[in-house]
């Protein structure tokens, strides 16, 4: 066994003050605990941070909804506020994992998830997010879960949160703290593309801890829609996912459009160009299918991963009629 200091701060502050290079802070634990399990991860000391008074869903003055990081993911599913006013998110948290693993994971931790990259997880093989400059041998290997979006020749894992998904669609906000203090980053600039440094999942920095995650007051309540695309239907990550949602006028036209999709890149993937290309438009399988097409246009997959192609298009369709017509898959 890899030995560690472990601490349980009674405050935020000093959370933020035991923090360093070479620890972690750990929630629930549902996937810092495996990385200990397989010596993937090696921290010098564990922060357990279930003290903190990070557990509260509460309005925001803007009228969007503040998220503690120590929600759990179940408590959040089945939140009234959370079912009522944003059902994309409450969709994709009851598509993941199982309802014991949900029962432990926290809002804050599910942000952080390692990739599930096969070769990321076998320490005897090569891995340039495990140990920088070895290699990527998923670019040649079996890729068949990798990403058709912003790889690079240093790495093609993909994110495996459908949390992530619904919150990239729905423009959310990461309340961090760290020793120089509190900020707010957008979501879709927290998760970065592997570039030439892999091992760095977010942009967050040594001894930052997340406070809380923002809604925005558009909660996108009466047209949206997630769909996941897995090989099995209980406890499975992702080929494809879509978090859509649509704000509609009275005759059918397109206000507003949100679409991320998961399952294809280090991070959830949108293209605001393709969402606004909606705009104006009427909400009809033909104008989804040329929508997803753009989307899909740049893809790049790896030799056993090119069916994720179609697959995709596919379900942004589907995704997209379903939120259209205000049921739930």
């Amino acid at each position: 066994m890899t030995p560690f200091a472990y601490s349980k701060p009674a405050g935020i502050d000093e959370a933020v003050r035991l923090a360093g290079p070479d620890s972690q802070f750990i929630a629930g634990g549902t996937n810092l605990v495996d990385l200990m399990k397989e010596n993937l991860v090696r921290p010098k000391r564990l922060i357990d941070i279930n003290a903190l008074p990070l557990r509260n869903v509460e309005t925001t003055a803007q009228g969007g909804l503040r998220i503690g990081a120590l929600v759990s993911n179940a408590d959040l599913a089945w939140h009234p506020e959370v079912e009522r006013r944003y059902p994309l998110l409450s969709q994709a948290l009851l598509s993941g994992a199982s309802p014991q693993l949900r029962n432990m994971a926290s809002a804050g931790g599910n942000l952080l998830q390692r990739t599930r990259c096969h070769y990321f997880y076998d320490s005897q093989v090569p891995c340039n997010k495990r140990e920088p400059g070895s290699g990527c041998p998923a670019r040649d290997g079996l890729n068949r879960y990798h990403a058709l979006f912003g790889a690079s020749d240093q790495c093609v894992a993909v994110h495996p949160s459908d949390f992530c998904v619904a919150l990239a669609a729905l423009d959310a906000e990461v309340v961090i703290i760290g020793p120089e203090g509190e900020r707010r980053v957008p979501f879709g600039e927290f998760h970065r593309l592997p570039g030439d440094t892999p091992q760095q999942d977010t942009v967050l920095q040594a001894g930052e801890l997340i406070l809380a995650i923002e809604l925005p007051g558009e909660d996108f309540s009466a047209h949206s829609a997630y769909l996941k695309l897995r090989d099995r239907a209980s406890f499975a990550f992702a080929l494809v996912s879509v978090a859509a949602a649509l704000e509609l006028e009275g005759n059918g036209q397109i206000r507003q459009a949100r679409l991320a999709l998961g399952g294809v890149a280090h991070k959830p993937w949108r293209r605001k160009e393709v969402e606004d290309g909606l705009i104006g438009s009427q909400a009809t399988a033909e104008r989804f299918a040329e929508a997803a097409d753009q989307l899909l246009k740049d893809a790049q997959p790896l030799a056993h991963n090119g069916f994720k192609v179609e697959l995709a298009k596919r379900a942004i369709v589907r995704a997209l009629t379903t939120a259209a017509q205000g049921v739930r898959p």
